[in-house]
């Protein structure tokens, strides 16, 4: 199994056991793809959710740029609502993981198509 596999199996097992969600491991492997080599940065491959400026760039890089969703109030609520599924005390956020879980709540499974 390579590294990138490990990751994406850590990935869903954070997704069962910290999110309460199955995942549809065919949709996580392709974002965490489409993260590229972040996901093996220390730094990059999480989402320091304390940060507001990390969380604008997961709003403008992510949502709005990759997802292709038009800017509002409603893409800042949704990046919050996904923190608190994973829980505010939960130190690594995988980056993967909240994009995956951002793009399942906006319905935008086709982009990874």
């Amino acid at each position: 199994m390579g590294r990138r596999d490990e990751l994406i199996a850590k990935y869903a097992e954070d997704l069962k056991n910290k999110c309460g969600m199955d995942p549809d491991m065919d949709l996580l492997t392709k974002v965490t793809i489409g993260c590229g080599p972040a996901i093996y940065d220390a730094d990059a491959s999480t989402v320091a959710s304390s940060q507001d400026s990390e969380l604008e760039t997961v709003k403008d890089k992510f949502l709005v740029k990759k997802l292709g969703l038009a800017d509002g109030p409603e893409l800042m609520d949704a990046i919050n609502k996904v923190i608190e599924t994973y829980g505010k005390s939960e130190r690594n956020k995988y980056r993967a993981v909240v994009y995956y879980m951002l793009t399942k709540h906006f319905g935008k499974e086709a982009v990874y198509g």
